[in-house]
């Protein structure tokens, strides 16, 4: 086959988590040949597809006629095409979910954990909406500065400033900064030229409390009019409570730099989780899928099974989110995490809800053998503590896992945003005596190739 060349009558037999159908060159004699790889196609297509990108091992196709379509399809609502994030769009639901219970049960198949229970997705019905950070790129177009996101594996701009997985109102605010840009002559940042003075427009909302976090990350340390531009801005979108520049004038893909300026308002906004009230900073984390995080969390803990006996040793723990959510369990919460401000962050959380059981400490996960040193010196022995463990993508390194075998930690609560990350540690936790009890996927991000997971782990 060739760039161009057409499929005829191919039939799709599965979808991955990129968004794309599966399906396979046939030749006369019914001999299955090269997988073939359909953007928005679904399980149960049957369709012409023309060649878009050759190699020795697969083919990239698109639709080209639709001979018969899936029961399991239905009608994208997003006119933004190829920007890679909800690749599910097209895909009913409940298929999604299907699908998304089939990617886990897959990741511990392929680790050889076959035997492994996984439940059905959890989820909250929320497709459109939920997102509460967003990260647009910003570039100069022919109507001038615009937003958007990058298609897949390139940075040529898509614009989609109403992007449906991020609340309306972040979709007035770029209008709003867009045309502040164009009436003066601001020009966005060129990644050949290094020119130009806006990069990325950053924001946050408090889905609880509505709250509004307004970043503008700069190639620069000023911008046009601050005074002028926060005046208008505010008196827009009364909800904006946060006004920030952000310096990032590295030739580099990162999106923000470490030099942060306020503007207007103070350096946070406020969101309720769990019951509890919290700070989220720039540059803090803080779960995008506000419902969905609360359903997550109140999973983990009831996989915890806490007595109010136990100290919870909360591993990775941020701003102290997912510890805290669990505070009125727990005998106390011990909370470890490698970010200095971000510790700060989280004893501060426990003080403004009141929690005086919630101790925070820096420690680095990736040196297991010190990961408690501060914590102890300053706490004492951490004994028999149940763990949560809450590990960036990459999961957790096994010297960790050998570290808390070692330890002899009865119970772990696994929360991963990675199947294979996670099954693949699993593989370790049993070498180490770890009995794998039922996974549950949640799905924090519907629409998109994503799904969260949490497990317990238990000590034989």
């Amino acid at each position: 086959m060739q760039k161009n060349d057409i499929i005829k009558n191919l039939a799709i037999e599965e979808i991955n988590n990129l968004g794309c159908g599966v399906g396979h060159l046939v030749d006369s004699n019914g001999k299955r040949g090269q997988v073939v790889f359909v953007q928005e196609a679904v399980t149960g297509d049957r369709l012409d597809a023309r060649v878009i990108k050759v190699t020795k091992s697969y083919l990239v196709a698109r639709i080209e006629n639709m001979i018969s379509p899936s029961s399991m399809r239905c009608e994208a609502d997003c006119k933004a095409k190829g920007c890679g994030g909800c690749v599910y769009r097209h895909l009913s639901y409940e298929h999604e979910l299907e699908m998304k219970r089939e990617y886990v049960k897959n990741s511990f198949r392929k680790a050889g954990l076959g035997d492994v229970e996984v439940a059905p997705v959890a989820h909250t019905g929320e497709l459109t909406g939920y997102r509460n950070k967003a990260q647009y790129p910003v570039r100069n177009g022919k109507s001038g500065v615009e937003v958007g996101f990058f298609a897949t594996g390139t940075h040529r701009l898509v614009p989609a400033s109403d992007c449906k997985l991020q609340p309306p109102v972040f979709a007035e605010i770029t209008a709003y900064i867009c045309n502040f840009c164009n009436q003066n002559h601001i020009k966005a940042y060129d990644e050949e030229s290094r020119r130009g003075l806006l990069r990325h427009i950053y924001l946050r909302t408090g889905a609880k409390t509505g709250e509004i976090m307004v970043c503008l990350v700069l190639n620069g340390r000023e911008f046009y009019k601050e005074k002028e531009f926060c005046a208008e801005l505010e008196k827009k979108i009364p909800q904006i409570k946060s006004i920030l520049l952000n310096t990032n004038t590295q030739n580099t893909n990162v999106v923000l730099g470490k030099e942060y300026r306020l503007l207007s308002g103070r350096a946070w906004i406020e969101d309720e989780l769990c019951g509890l009230r919290f700070n989220i900073s720039a540059g803090s984390f803080y779960q995008v899928n506000r419902n969905a995080c609360e359903l997550l969390y109140g999973i983990a803990k009831e996989k915890a099974d806490l007595t109010g006996k136990e100290t919870l040793l909360d591993l990775y723990c941020g701003i102290g989110t997912i510890g805290l959510s669990m505070a009125d369990k727990a005998r106390e919460i011990v909370g470890i995490e490698i970010v200095d401000e971000a510790v700060k962050c989280a004893a501060e959380n426990a003080a403004r809800n009141g929690i005086e059981n919630a101790y925070f400490y820096c420690g680095d996960a990736s040196d297991a053998e010190k990961l408690l040193t501060n914590a102890e010196n300053a706490h004492g022995r951490i004994e028999n503590a149940t763990v949560i463990l809450d590990p960036p993508r990459k999961g957790s390194a096994p010297e960790l896992i050998t570290y808390l075998a070692k330890r002899n930690f009865n119970r772990v609560v696994y929360v991963s945003c990675n199947p294979d990350t996670l099954a693949r540690d699993c593989v370790v936790f049993r070498e180490l005596g770890y009995e794998i009890g039922e996974v549950t996927p949640v799905d924090m991000f519907p629409r998109t190739g994503h799904v969260e997971s949490v497990v317990c782990l238990t000590r034989k």
